[in-house]
Order: structure tokens, then C-alpha cells, then sequence
């Protein structure tokens, strides 16, 4: 035993969507929104056992809301840092309508639906200063795969300590098939989702990433 509440943890996380107003960003009630993700309860409960309690930099389990669901504009501004208040924003760099071309690479596989658990997550911070495909190689060879955007917002959203000085992250299971690599970081006292070039390291920046995901 771990001493880790995983039905608990569930719970908590599926309470602060519906206080971020998730339910009425994806256009629907609060208890209809809880019967779409209530079901993921039980892929949890199956795991729990093995579960260790979070840290600032590694969590055993993520309720993963999609963009089809609710899209990353409205998801991100529900973000902000441990103990602030100032609203999550999106970088001036991505062109208008670009962001929606930014989608999950192939390897990834993710689950059906419109929400799914992201299990053992954890940010990466190791890979400061790497260059990110060299970061994305030994994620692979350790049979974990990057993090999405959706799964990034999902981190913050649940954990804001998880984004701090000097350990901000990048997001390499979303792409746009260029040299971009989406990322999450502290600009001006509030997260913003912005990208950096796959072949140059940042001191600050490490890359996320997930054991597996399910549904």
C-alpha cells in the first residue's frame, strides 16, 4: 500500500474541471458532464494499487480533456501558476487558425473519445538544456511517449506547481510536421503555450512526458 487515495485524487480532479467551468465550455450540464468522465474511474481504480502520491514533477495519473471536447483556446485560459491568478495564454507566434494543425503524432495512439486517463506523467525536468529530439529519442527508449497539448493544459490544470522557474516543459506529441516543438512555460506571472525549434536547448525547458494512456 502507498498510502495514495486514487479515488479520491479522481474525484478532486473531476471537481476542478466542473469549477473551471469545463461542463459549460463543452456545452453541456455539470451532471452530464461528470457521466463522461466518471466512467474513466474504473481504469484508474484498476491501477491504484501500484500508484505513488504525486510530486511537483511526476503524477500517477491525469483525467485528459480533449479538444474536441473543449478546445485549447478556451482550456488554456482556466490555467494559471501556483498561487496567482493570471489567466494561461497562447503565444503571439502561432498564426491565426494554426494551432488546430498542431495535432497528436501518429506513434501516440491515443485513446478514443472525447476524455481519457494519461497514467505516470511526469515533466521532464532532466531534460533541460537537451536538445529536444535527443529527449524525444530516450523517451522512446524508455517506452514512454511525449506529452500532447491537451495533456499539458490537463498537467497545470490539476497541478499548477507542476510549472515553475527554470522547469518549464515541452509537448512533443503534438506537432505540425515542421521543426517546431510545442512547449509550456512562465511568461509575465502566467503560463503561455508557445513552441521552440526541435534541434535548440533551453536551460529552462524539459520535455514531458506519459507512461501510457486508457480509456
Amino acid at each position: 500500500m502507498t498510502g495514495f487515495d486514487a479515488a479520491a485524487e479522481f474525484d478532486r480532479q473531476v471537481a476542478t474541471l466542473a469549477e473551471r467551468g469545463y461542463p459549460g465550455l463543452a456545452r453541456m450540464g455539470e451532471t452530464a458532464f461528470r457521466a463522461l468522465v466518471t466512467p474513466l474511474r474504473e481504469q484508474v481504480l484498476a491501477r491504484a494499487v501500484t500508484m505513488e502520491p504525486p510530486t511537483e514533477g511526476r503524477v500517477p495519473f491525469l483525467l485528459v480533456v480533449t479538444r474536441a471536447l473543449v478546445p485549447i483556446e478556451e482550456s488554456l485560459p482556466l490555467t494559471t501558476l501556483a498561487g496567482k491568478a493570471k489567466p494561461g495564454v497562447i503565444e503571439r507566434f502561432y498564426a491565426p487558425g494554426e494551432l488546430e494543425r498542431f495535432v497528436s503524432i501518429p506513434d501516440l495512439a491515443l485513446p478514443d473519445g472525447e476524455a481519457y486517463i494519461a497514467f505516470d506523467v511526469d515533466r521532464g525536468e532532466e531534460f533541460c538544456n537537451a536538445v529536444p529530439l535527443n529527449a524525444l529519442a530516450a523517451v522512446a527508449e524508455r517506452g514512454r511517449t511525449p506529452l500532447t497539448m491537451e495533456e499539458g493544459i490537463a498537467f497545470i490544470t490539476q497541478y499548477p506547481e507542476a510549472l515553475a522557474k527554470n522547469k518549464c516543459f515541452s509537448l512533443g506529441g503534438t506537432r505540425l510536421g515542421d521543426r517546431r516543438v510545442p512547449a509550456l512555460w512562465i511568461s509575465k506571472g502566467a503560463p503561455k503555450l508557445g513552441w521552440c525549434w526541435e534541434a535548440n536547448p533551453h536551460t529552462w525547458l524539459g520535455l514531458a512526458s506519459t507512461g501510457d494512456r486508457s480509456r
